[in-house]
């Protein structure tokens, strides 16, 4: 049943991929909500996917707030980058520079607002990025953010990306660390069933220092994991 499971989620979802992003592009110039109904379309087919297909159950604790605030999930698996979309409402998601790149995704990423992160270019890329992020912020969209900068297998405590602090900084918002454990059931290529927890933890002010505020982000980001090792 697992593999059988399994071929409905690829075929499904990833065909679904593929029909979704090209008919996101092309509608892009006639009509931005059209374009945008289409990227949601895409985040809510990997959920009906997960859950339906795969048979995994779905949970959420706490409820975020409705307003812009920087949001830094914890990072296992493909999974809760793409259920961005349908996990908040219209987010910008900060996004590696280099999966802009992809032919036709990359487009439709600008399109919907996700803000290309560039390491180690300078001060002046740094700078558009945070102006990029903050007419999002003006817009009433939460800003999501990775602070691990990549994924990070289920059970290590990873450490942060140096640039998080800065931006935390910079833009001056409070932050809601949100714990996730999909890697478990999502991060394989045989995807099994079991439940994908979020975890709102509590509101971190602006304003605190990098150690704080970096200390106490990676512990609520892993309030899923089990015992940790370094």
């Amino acid at each position: 049943m697992i593999y059988l499971r399994n071929a409905a989620f690829y075929l499904v979802f990833y065909l679904g991929s593929v029909v979704v992003t090209l008919s996101s592009v092309a509608c892009l110039p006639f009509s931005r909500a059209a374009f945008k109904r289409w990227v949601e379309r895409w985040s809510r087919l990997q959920r009906w996917s997960v859950r339906r297909l795969l048979g995994c159950e779905l949970r959420i604790e706490n409820q975020p707030p409705q307003r812009p605030v920087l949001y830094a999930l914890k990072h296992e698996s493909f999974f809760e980058a793409i259920d961005a979309p349908t996990l908040f409402d219209s987010p910008s998601v900060f996004a590696k520079k280099e999966l802009f790149d992809i032919p036709f995704w990359g487009r439709a990423a600008l399109a919907f607002g996700l803000v290309p992160v560039a390491r180690g270019e300078g001060a002046k890329t740094l700078k558009a990025m945070i102006r990029a992020a903050r007419e999002k912020v003006s817009e009433g969209r939460p800003l999501v953010i990775f602070p691990e900068g990549t994924r990070v297998p289920h059970g290590v405590r990873g450490e942060l990306q140096a640039g998080f602090a800065g931006l935390y900084k910079m833009l001056g918002l409070p932050v809601i660390p949100v714990a996730v454990d999909s890697g478990p059931v999502y991060h394989r290529w045989l995807k099994q069933r079991g439940v994908i927890t979020y975890r709102f933890g509590e509101e971190i002010p602006a304003g605190l220092s990098r150690a704080e505020v970096e200390a106490r982000v990676l512990d609520a980001i892993n309030a899923l994991n089990p015992p940790v090792r370094g």
